[in-house]
């Protein structure tokens, strides 16, 4: 019998694993092709936009015209900038927020629990004009404080509905069994839940930088200026209304891919663990 489960379990861990490689190969699909174009003249672009480019269709003329005009290192830093210090605040103040509604029995215990899970339902794009008339009152336009608070803002509700769930596996004796050695509730929370909980911090992580990374429309709207525009808003100024750079378009978003895939391949283990722990018990 009980090498009967050990054998269903791991035929169930392997369709897990095998169902999440073809996602990410059907995936990957569209990045792959950005990629080679990039690498392409803009005849063999738009002629043969599936082929690998050859001796005749070879041209780095995007990454050049990406390097000569903008000055993308700005924009790459603001991007990074933004979305690590979202990330943090997200995944600090939904830990703990989750800790809280997961550990602790209170008077609207459950309603706070569902207005936070409001967020995920409602698109925080629908306050927009609210959140930039908030921004001017404050003098935070065209600054990456705003782009920072209001993604932290953004991934907080998806934060708090993931890792509450997880926290609530966490066995009930091992916390008291801290308590009993006089460890206090941060300490608990620092040292016993978070490290066992890394599985589900890398999925929030994931699924929280990519919106980040790739939005347009609050650059747009709350920092459109030279010195905080974002890798994406930077790469809007090769599209124009009669006539697209497409070369530095596919090379622009080429480099833009990178971060992301860095950071996939960072948390790749702990990811495929936070999505299968509870398709594999």
């Amino acid at each position: 019998m009980l090498q009967n489960s050990q054998m269903k379990g791991r035929a169930r861990t392997l369709a897990a694993h095998a169902i999440l490689i073809t996602y990410t190969i059907i995936a990957l699909f569209p990045v792959i092709v950005i990629v080679i174009n990039s690498f392409k003249t803009r005849n063999a672009i738009f002629r043969s936009p599936l082929s690998p480019p050859n001796s005749e269709t070879f041209s780095l003329v995007g990454y050049e015209t990406v390097w000569n005009q903008g000055d993308f290192v700005l924009y790459f830093q603001n991007s990074l900038i933004v979305t690590i210090m979202s990330l943090a605040l997200v995944l600090l103040f939904g830990a703990m927020a989750a800790f809280a509604l997961s550990e602790y029995r209170f008077r609207g215990n459950s309603l706070m629990g569902l207005y936070l899970a409001l967020g995920i339902m409602i698109p925080i794009r629908l306050g927009t004009v609210s959140i930039l008339q908030i921004m001017v009152a404050s003098g935070l336009v065209n600054t990456l404080t705003a782009l920072i608070l209001v993604y932290t803002a953004q991934g907080l509700p998806l934060a708090v509905f993931i890792l509450s769930e997880f926290m609530r596996g966490i066995s009930d004796d091992l916390k008291n069994a801290g308590r009993i050695d006089g460890l206090s509730e941060y300490r608990i929370f620092g040292r016993l839940v978070l490290p066992l909980i890394r599985p589900a911090l890398a999925t929030v992580a994931v699924f929280t930088m990519i919106p980040i990374w790739n939005d347009l429309w609050f650059p747009l709207i709350l920092a459109p200026a030279e010195e905080t525009k974002t890798v994406t808003l930077g790469a809007q100024i090769f599209i124009g209304q009669f006539v697209t750079n497409w070369n530095a378009v596919l090379s622009s978003l080429s480099l833009a891919i990178v971060p992301v895939l860095i950071l996939y391949l960072i948390f790749s283990k702990q990811l495929i663990r936070g999505i299968t722990s509870g398709a594999v018990k």
